[in-house]
């Protein structure tokens, strides 16, 4: 199950220090002008107020994001409390995680 290999290429790109998580870190991220953000996966059960917001800012700058897993499942694949909002700073590891994606939907 592409699932699995997502949260573990997480857990991944969490070492290799390639990812940004929590919705205040990734916020503070995105003001930046040179975002460095490739691909933003949002927990299913994130507030639709944060996903609204989020998704805005996120089509404004032209960066891809999924809805993916619940905020447990992208906490726990990086070693952390539960987390709503994940940013992948490494652009083949965002492929990766998007292809992966692509072959889940029916």
């Amino acid at each position: 199950m592409n699932k699995n290999k997502i949260l573990s290429l997480l857990g991944f790109a969490q070492k290799a220090g390639k990812v940004i998580s929590g919705e205040n870190t990734v916020h503070i991220f995105l003001k930046r002008k040179n975002t460095k953000i490739h691909l933003v996966l949002l927990a299913e059960d994130t507030s639709q107020e944060s996903k609204k917001k989020f998704t805005n800012k996120l089509q404004n700058k032209n960066i891809k994001y999924r809805i993916f897993g619940t905020k447990e499942q992208l906490g726990r694949s990086i070693g952390k409390n539960s987390r709503a909002i994940l940013g992948i700073t490494d652009s083949g590891l965002a492929q990766k995680i998007l292809d992966l994606l692509e072959e889940e939907e029916p």
